[in-house]
């Protein structure tokens, strides 16, 4: 899979006029006394798609939680949108994993992406028309206005992603995490939901991070990546990343990158026989 061009700006909208989507200065961040990582140093651009890789524990989906402000650092100065990180903030959108599997039976995809405009008054009162088109127009954007009245538990794995999205950008956010959005998903629900991702950013630059085991079903659409080695986070650009030294580093065992004539880009990782 190839490394396309990023997107350009949203009309009207030069890049430089637009904070950074995330920036950490010498960040420290720490659970029950325990250092999870630390110096973390970064600038994130609007507009850009970043991978959050690194093993598992290395405190990828904490570093979502400082963004989203349910997390205060140890000591150091975040800075999401051009402001401090602050709960329920309404310009992210959020995507955890597994998200669709605490939803239950009978929950409708219409009514989970209003929840995304209504909150905690969902079911109290009457959507305005005006929610009801925005939610329309969500639903129309990820490509599931043929199953909205469906219940969530009715649709395949790809489809619950697709509602999902919706309600992360159904309130018009201007950065959207999605933690292991592919996870569980076969390769052409993978392929639909990059795809997905990929549109998203051409039609509204969106900044976009996906935590992420597997890079490439994503190489197609990531700009960049934050990587957590050795205990702090780094961020350099896709191809800088892709590298078999830094990869075989970061994973602890062996990974390849391959090129191939076309000029597609893989990873895979690799076995060496132990014997001599």
């Amino acid at each position: 899979m190839s490394l396309p061009a990023v997107a350009a700006a949203r009309p009207g909208t030069a890049p430089a006029d637009r904070p950074p989507a995330l920036v950490l200065d010498d960040v420290h961040v720490a659970r029950g006394g325990r250092t999870v990582w630390s110096e973390g140093s970064l600038s994130v651009a609007a507009g850009a798609v970043v991978g959050v890789i690194g093993p598992n524990g290395a405190g990828k989906t904490t570093l979502f939680q400082v963004v989203l402000g349910l997390l205060p650092v140890t000591s150091g100065r975040v800075e999401v949108l051009g402001a401090p990180p602050r709960r329920g903030n309404r310009r992210i959108g959020y995507v955890p994993q597994n998200y669709t599997a605490a939803l239950g039976e009978a929950v409708r995809c219409r009514d989970l992406v209003t929840l995304g405009l209504t909150g905690t008054r969902f079911g109290l009162r009457r959507t305005s028309a005006a929610e009801r088109a925005r939610v329309d127009s969500a639903l129309e954007r990820v490509g599931a206005t043929g199953f909205a009245d469906r219940r969530m538990s009715e649709l395949s794995g790809g489809q619950q992603q697709r509602v999902a999205i919706a309600q992360a950008i159904v309130d018009d956010a201007d950065l959207l995490l999605l933690d292991e959005p592919l996870a569980n998903l076969d390769l052409r629900n993978q392929q639909e939901v990059v795809q997905l991702l990929g549109d998203l950013h051409r039609e509204r630059d969106v900044t976009i991070m996906v935590v992420a085991h597997d890079l490439n079903p994503l190489l197609p659409v990531l700009t960049e990546a934050i990587y957590l080695l050795d205990g702090h986070p780094h961020h350099d650009p896709i191809t800088d990343v892709v590298q078999e030294d830094l990869l075989t580093h970061l994973y602890g065992t062996p990974v390849g990158v391959v090129r191939t004539a076309q000029g597609d880009l893989f990873t895979r990782a690799t076995w060496r026989d132990p014997r001599p």
